[in-house]
């Protein structure tokens, strides 16, 4: 990526509803160039898609937590089975497949304390794969919405 594109980038993550004709004007380039780069980042992967952020607690989600979870028998298809398995649970956020104690950390979203407990006890704790969990209960939460590269010491 050039510096064109970091810069293409960064003002995507901003406002990525600016229309294209919009985003060449700030940049300083033709609005076909613009678009020939955009494209280009996308069919790269560099731009995966574009989304509405959404309050949690506009969707009845006040209460987050993070749950990590120790799978068992330990292996990549029992891991797999349960990342599918509990992406498709309503309180489920997001997944992350982790190193270390743990094994999987999900991002729950629910709407209380009562939610929370009863999706531990009645959702994980009766999975027979599922051999132990803590849960973190996040009180505040700071997103990074605009991310820049990082520079490799090596180029």
């Amino acid at each position: 990526m050039d510096e064109l594109d970091s810069e293409i980038v960064r003002l995507l993550q901003t406002d990525a509803r600016q229309s294209n004709r919009e985003l060449a004007r700030t940049l300083g380039i033709a609005p076909s160039t613009c678009l020939e780069r955009v494209k280009a980042l996308t069919r790269r992967g560099v731009i995966r898609g574009y989304h509405a952020d959404i309050s949690l607690p506009a969707l009845n989600r006040g209460v987050q937590a993070l749950v990590s979870l120790q799978v068992r028998p330990l292996s990549r298809t029992v891991i797999n089975r349960t990342k599918e398995d509990v992406s498709r649970m309503a309180e489920v956020i997001s997944i992350f497949v982790v190193a270390g104690g743990d094994d999987l950390v999900l991002h729950v979203g629910v709407q209380d304390l009562d939610h929370l407990h009863a999706f531990l006890v009645d959702g994980l704790s009766k999975r027979k794969e599922i051999a132990g969990f803590r849960t973190s209960v996040i009180f505040q939460q700071v997103h990074n919405t605009v991310l820049s590269r990082l520079d490799d010491p090596d180029e």
